[in-house]
């Protein structure tokens, strides 16, 4: 666990102590969000901070590398690499558009090259609940993986709206999920799990990065930081979970382990809501998928009534109820677990609607005491005068 801290910690110094640096650059190169109709900030900021987000990423892998402990994961198998390249290739798509603007479509083809490109490489769900992917045809599996990581790189691209808002439930979700996989890992000889490493690599440099983008935000991720982080977590959760044998895990912890599918989308609940809810959407109004509105989850927390640190915190709070509510399935009574969640969502309920009742309640006193009033007025607005036709 010590190992997992420290490569946490160089991934989060690392991004931290660059992010000066690459602002500087988008500044001199033009990678300056202008302020658009849907955002929240107001003034251009410099955006490609998944730049120095990668560099933290390569950092901490390269430290990783070197230890001895998790030095066999870059030395017995090159899946560690391969997610490395990928990371590098779906960043240089994100900078990009952070620069030019892509098109969706070109934008939504790189992705699927690159992905297409990691599947091939070995990372891949190669078994589900129902049997082996590879017996039916390895192209499946390359087909059902390579989706899997385009449809979480856009959840997370599509959630990135408020400053902090992204890299937060990214962070909470690769905490969830990494300690997910460090038990998981506690079943082999040694405890060395590439899932875990990519996890808190990526904590690391997400806490590394929020240090320069809480509201207000020096520096925004831009496309090349929500695509990185959709990407790593997707490819760390199909390392850990694509491959699983069910005789090998035990019956308490069978359900997430089985479920390669449906585990990332509980750690990234929230991205995968926002998104499926913007596609329809959009969809419903003759829209692309890709057309921007102010109708993502942040804007309605914004328009409820919150502040853009209270929306943030409040969306942190619901993903950490989810992700750590599906972790805590495996040491507690399922019972306790529902009762634990229900509690837990009715308070963040409350506290996610409070803004609009707290202005709506008076409004609703007011109209009323409005209407009480006119009712003990005889005559007005003709409430009791039937005799207009005696005139």
């Amino acid at each position: 666990m010590r190992v997992y801290l420290f490569i946490a910690a160089i991934a989060g110094g690392a991004t931290w102590l660059v992010m000066p640096l690459v602002r500087h650059l988008a500044i001199r190169i033009g990678a300056v969000g202008r302020v658009r109709a849907r955002d929240v900030h107001k003034v251009p900021t410099p955006r490609m901070g998944g730049l120095g987000m990668l560099f933290g990423f390569a950092v901490a892998m390269f430290f990783a590398s070197r230890i001895p402990f998790i030095s066999g994961l870059f030395i017995s198998g090159h899946q560690a690499w391969v997610i490395l390249a990928g990371a590098v290739g779906i960043c240089l798509l994100g900078i990009a558009d952070d620069l030019w603007d892509l098109d969706w479509m070109l934008k939504l083809a790189g992705q699927l090259l690159i992905s297409v490109f990691v599947s091939w490489g070995g990372i891949q769900i190669i078994s589900l609940p129902l049997g082996s992917l590879v017996t039916a045809s390895p192209s499946l599996s390359i087909a059902i993986t390579a989706f899997l990581i385009v449809a979480s790189i856009n959840a997370v691209n599509f959630v990135d709206g408020l400053d902090g808002l992204a890299a937060g439930i990214v962070a909470i979700g690769g905490i969830a999920f990494g300690a997910y996989s460090y038990i998981i890992a506690r079943i082999s000889p040694d405890y060395a799990s590439l899932a875990t490493l990519i996890d808190v690599a990526m904590v690391g440099m997400c806490v590394g990065f929020l240090l320069h983008n809480w509201h207000p935000a020096k520096l925004f991720m831009g496309d090349s930081g929500s695509m990185l982080l959709g990407y790593l977590i997707t490819c760390a959760s199909i390392v850990v979970t694509g491959r699983l044998d069910p005789a090998t895990i035990h019956a308490s912890i069978y359900l997430p382990a089985f479920m390669p599918i449906l585990l990332p989308i509980l750690v990234l609940f929230l991205p995968v809501l926002d998104m499926c809810l913007a596609i329809v959407r959009r969809l419903s109004h003759g829209q692309s998928p890709m057309h921007p509105d102010r109708m993502h989850l942040h804007h309605r927390m914004l328009k409820i009534g919150h502040s853009v640190r209270s929306a943030v915190l409040i969306l942190w709070g619901w993903a950490a109820l989810i992700a750590f509510g599906s972790l805590t399935i495996l040491f507690f009574p399922l019972r306790w677990v529902a009762v634990g969640f229900t509690l837990a969502a009715l308070l963040l309920t409350v506290a996610t609607l409070y803004p609009y009742y707290r202005r709506r309640l008076p409004e609703i006193r007011e109209e009323n005491a409005r209407l009480a009033e006119a009712r003990r007025r005889p005559g007005d607005g003709g409430l009791t005068d039937g005799g207009g036709s005696q005139a």
